[in-house]
């Protein structure tokens, strides 16, 4: 697989393998049509709740992972989930807002 250097790419490449695994996992998904605010997409589950969320590349170095950022004082109060990707896996998952900078294990 060639490897994406742009880091614009790979965040559209991250939102685009996020959208299709939370259509996966039964929600709808509505993106966000410009490219900047606090929130990536909007997720609805099957009962009607909303999940405010950013995509976030997870970065794999020697026996951990991380990520440069960590939610903004804005992004905080709105309650946006951050979602994790890992473009060496392709794994997705949720990011355990309370240690700041690692990924839920």
């Amino acid at each position: 697989m060639k490897l994406i250097k742009d880091s614009n790419r790979k965040g559209d490449f991250a939102e685009y393998y996020a959208v299709t695994w939370l259509w996966d996992h039964g929600y709808e998904v509505f993106q966000n049509s410009g490219c900047t605010g606090p929130v990536d997409m909007i997720a609805l589950d099957k009962k009607g709740k909303v999940i405010l969320i950013d995509v976030k590349t997870i970065h794999t170095g020697q026996n951990d992972e991380h990520f440069k950022k960590t939610r903004t004082k804005i992004q905080e109060k709105l309650g946006v989930k951050l979602l994790g990707f890992n473009p060496d896996t392709r794994e997705l998952r949720f990011i355990n807002h309370g240690v700041l900078g690692r990924p839920k294990k």
